[in-house]
This record gives C-alpha cells, structure tokens and sequence, in this order.
C-alpha cells in the first residue's frame, strides 16, 4: 500500500469544527510536506479551489498550482498529485507549465484531473460551466491536448471545445505525469477506462470498493490499456484503545448547527451521480472519508488497510485533524516507516 495525504489547503477537514490548529499559509504546508516525506509518506494530493470549501467561501484557501511549484524545489522524493479542473485551464498553456513543475520536481508531478461540480464558483469567476456528460466530453479533449503537447515535437488539434495549430511544449516533463481521475457516472468511467492511469475512489468499505476495482480492470482491458493503479481517500483516527479513537469520531462527527459551507455541500450532492446517497452526518468529513472505518487501534486498522490491499486497492489518501500531529501517529503506529 501507498500512503498520501490531502494537504490541507483549505486549513483543515472538518467543517463543523472552525479552529483545527493548521491555519492555510505556506508556511504550514512546507513544513507539513518536508516532515511527510521524512517519515514514510509516498504522495500528497493538493486540491484545487479558489473558494474555500470545507471552511465556508469567505475563508483562505490556497491555490493549487502555484503551492505545488514551490513545493517542487523544496521537496525531493515525494509525488505531488495536483487536481486539475479542465474548464479553468486552457490546455496548451496548462501543458506548459506543468511541464516545468514537473522539471523543477525531477519527474514528481501527477495529475488529479476533476471535471468540475461547483456551479457558483465558475460563475462567480466567469468560467465556462458544462452539464455532467458535457463536462467529460471538455476533459476527454483537454487530456488529449496536453497528451499531445507532452509527447509529439508540434501538435496540433481542431476539436468541439479546443484547437491548436503545431503547438510546441518544450522542454518537455521528465516523465509523463500520471494522470489520476474519479468519477461514478458512465460518461466518467468511460472517459478515465480510456485516458487515464489510475482510478481514485471516495472512501467506502471494501466489499464495495472492489468490485468497483473490478469494473474498472475489465473496462481497462476492452479498452486495450496497461493496467490501472486505484486509490481511495479515508479519514484515519489511530488511538492506542479503540475507545479513545470513538470519542475523537464522536467530537468530529458531532453537529450542532450548520456551518457556513453548508450550501456548498448540498450543490456538490445535488450535481453529482453518486450511487449511494450520502448522509447527512457525513457532511463533517468530506469524500465519505468516515466509511472506510479507519478509526481504531493501530491494529484495527492494519487489519483493515490488508482487506483493501486484498480488494485490489494500490493508494490511501489520508485526512487527518490536526494534519501534522496525526500523521506522525499514523506513521508511527501504522505505516512504520518512521
């Protein structure tokens, strides 16, 4: 199993507790991500918003690409998987200079490539905004213009959305950046069975995580590709009993009133094809992180980390509150690189 970390742009997880003692600055994510790559960590995810999500739109949350830059130069063997919503970047130029990250980073930039679902923040920043199958065919063609520019001399392209006349990309990435992408709907499996590398997943247990993990290899295989890597996100709570580690998921979990980001959940749930309907208790930790039950003794959850192997599962992408204290336990008492 591989382990990455969501870095906490937004300034934490949970959006019924305000203060988690991991403010959003760069200051607190380079010496999150350095400590990371020192005890055992393989990867981390930077989402990419402009609003804040977790915290409410009105707080600070930091851009995606220009921290996964400067943590390029300052890092050396951890992979920075980067989201990427194609409606606000137009490809050839996101070619470019993701490219050059991917130099400064020597070889260690992936791509989380998200089709996006917030109506409101493409509209508050004048962005185009597609229906849900209309947002996959954008992305299909997009990750064919950036494929292009990452591997032929010029490329050029005449597609529905985007075109290019001998576009040059140069220098070139170290290596292709994997390119990683989720999705639940038919238009999403088909286009990521196609085009991309891996497949990452929101958190359920594993007798529901692998016959997703199924689906998606024989897709891969009609498709004629090499075979995938999957990855799933999970919200982890190590304590030394198991009861220690319920009273932290009651203190989490526990909602008295609904927060500011409350509206931007509920349009999120509502613009998505999930298969299981999300409840509303799960509101407190995003990307149903709390189903895969990684709350418990180091033991519990080892056991539990080897069902997920077993199903087929190559990736966990960790959330955690506070983000640097509980990574240290996790890797300590679970990981055991540190």
């Amino acid at each position: 199993m591989r382990y990455g970390f969501w870095m906490p742009v937004f300034g934490g997880w949970l959006r019924n507790v305000p203060d988690e003692g991991m403010e959003a600055s760069w200051d607190y994510v380079k010496r999150l991500t350095q400590r990371a790559e020192a005890i055992g960590y393989d990867l981390t995810l930077i989402a990419e918003l402009n609003l804040n999500d977790i915290k409410g739109v009105d707080q600070p949350a930091l851009d995606a690409w220009s921290t996964a830059a400067a943590l390029a130069a300052v890092t050396e063997k951890l992979e920075l998987m980067v989201a990427v919503r194609p409606n606000f970047h137009q490809p050839a130029l996101f070619a470019k200079a993701a490219a050059n990250i991917d130099r400064i980073s020597g070889g260690r930039l992936a791509l989380n490539v998200v089709s996006s679902w917030w109506a409101d923040e493409a509209r508050q920043y004048g962005l185009q905004f597609d229906q849900h199958d209309d947002r996959y065919a954008r992305t299909t063609e997009w990750l064919q213009v950036v494929d292009g520019l990452w591997t032929e001399e010029r490329f050029s392209f005449d597609g529905r959305y985007y075109r290019t006349d001998k576009a040059i990309c140069a220098p070139k990435p170290v290596r292709k950046p994997t390119i990683y992408a989720g999705g639940e709907s038919e238009a999403a499996k088909t286009m990521i069975a196609s085009l991309c590398d891996a497949y990452v997943m929101h958190g359920d247990p594993a007798s529901a995580i692998a016959p997703k993990i199924a689906d998606m290899k024989a897709r891969r295989e009609r498709a004629g590709g090499t075979p995938m890597a999957f990855g799933m996100a999970a919200y982890a709570i190590v304590r030394d009993s198991e009861a220690e580690a319920k009273r932290e998921l009651e203190r989490i979990t526990t909602v008295r009133e609904l927060p500011a980001g409350y509206a931007n959940f509920d349009q999120w749930l509502s613009g998505t094809q999930l298969e299981r309907e999300l409840k509303i208790q799960e509101y407190a930790v995003s990307n149903r992180g709390l189903r895969p039950n990684l709350v418990g003794t180091p033991e519990q959850l080892k056991e539990r980390i080897a069902e997920y192997e077993a199903a087929g599962l190559d990736l966990l992408l960790l959330q955690m509150s506070p983000q640097a204290e509980e990574m240290e336990r996790f890797a300590a008492q679970v990981i055991g690189r540190a």
